[in-house]
């Protein structure tokens, strides 16, 4: 990627990003069974627009967190799973168009690593 390209995306990231009422998404390579999967976990946002939790109200650490998921998708490309994240039966599980966006790019990227034999680190 070219340099100038980079230093966007860097640039970009640190904007503000207001999360999404619905909850958060982790996204990883099942590579043994050649899927992708995606678990969603709810979550509350607070008047200072951090994630807590819905039953104690305590914001989420960013690290050493263990829940289970809500729910979990699986697909074997990233248009499976965009499918199944946002077409069908309401409610759907995204409420906000720059998360959907998001998680397309992160799909797409983890579609690569899985069809490719690389590691997947979400951003």
């Amino acid at each position: 990627m070219p340099e100038d390209l980079v230093l966007t995306d860097e640039q970009l990231s640190k904007r503000f990003i207001s999360l999404d009422p619905s909850g958060y998404f982790l996204i990883r390579v099942d590579s043994s069974a050649g899927e992708l999967v995606v678990e969603r976990y709810s979550n509350n946002v607070d008047e200072l627009g951090r994630a807590t939790d819905p039953e104690t109200g305590e914001v989420f650490a960013c690290r050493g967190l263990s829940r289970a998921p809500v729910c979990v998708y699986r697909g074997r490309s990233a248009k499976q799973l965009g499918i199944q994240l946002t077409e069908g039966e309401e409610p759907h599980p995204l409420s906000r168009l720059d998360h959907a966006m998001y998680l397309g790019r992160e799909l797409q990227r983890a579609e690569m690593c899985l069809l490719n034999g690389q590691v997947y680190v979400q951003d």
